[in-house]
């Protein structure tokens, strides 16, 4: 083949991978740090009920949830109806606020999804990694369009999977309180990250040992 002909044909050349401005990038971080930061439990909710398109775009965030082997072992539970509430919140242990909570979403892991592919880890530690992700993405896009919540984790198990008729796989995980805020959610601190970030193995930092009293060692 004459020379000419290769250098016309030769290599194709590589396809130019479009990479983000640097700008735009941290402008979307910022946007989701913010929505992150200004997150916080409300326990004053407004009269107003929260209509079923919004609690779908909530619940839609959740169903893009990360999941170990995409198993999705979560179940959730939407309740409206005020027996029905007031009955789960008499097993809270803080049931009084929340039987004024326009919605309930009861949050469950199916073990018998996340023992499917794992076995018992999937069951002890796995399903329990995939529901409070699916909740953490509930609760962040709920605070995006304005709504309050509450991410409520003291309650009878026992009885509130009970009184919602969940079968013996199906465990209630946590009852998330919905609706439009009363409140401010409360501000919290938070440590700075030399506090808890290890470089290479654990304890390694003064940081470490001064904030947790254990820690392998000091350099």
């Amino acid at each position: 083949m004459p020379f000419k002909t290769i250098a016309k044909f030769g290599k194709p050349k590589p396809k130019k991978i479009e990479v983000p401005a640097k700008q735009k990038v941290m402008e979307l971080y910022d946007v989701i740090l913010e929505n992150i930061k200004t997150y916080g439990h409300v326990k004053k909710f407004r009269k107003h009920d929260v209509d079923n398109e919004t609690i779908d775009k909530i619940l839609e965030a959740a169903r893009w949830a990360t999941s170990a082997g995409n198993h999705q072992p979560w179940e959730f539970i939407v309740l409206r109806d005020k027996k029905v509430k007031d009955s789960i919140a008499d097993s809270c242990q803080e049931g009084s606020w929340v039987k004024q909570v326009p919605v309930l979403i009861v949050a469950c892991i199916n073990m018998r999804l996340a023992k499917a592919l794992y076995g018992e880890r999937g069951e002890k530690l796995y399903g329990i990694q995939d529901v409070a992700t699916a909740i953490q993405n509930i609760l962040l896009a709920a605070n995006s369009i304005g709504l309050g919540t509450n991410w409520i984790r003291a309650f009878s198990e026992p009885e509130v999977a009970q009184k919602l008729q969940c079968q013996q796989f199906v465990r209630p995980s946590a009852i998330i309180a919905v609706g439009w805020p009363d409140e401010a959610p409360a501000k919290t601190d938070r440590h700075e990250l030399k506090e808890f970030v290890n470089e290479e193995m654990y304890g390694r930092t003064r940081h470490a040992l001064k904030a947790w009293g254990h820690g392998h060692g000091e350099v």
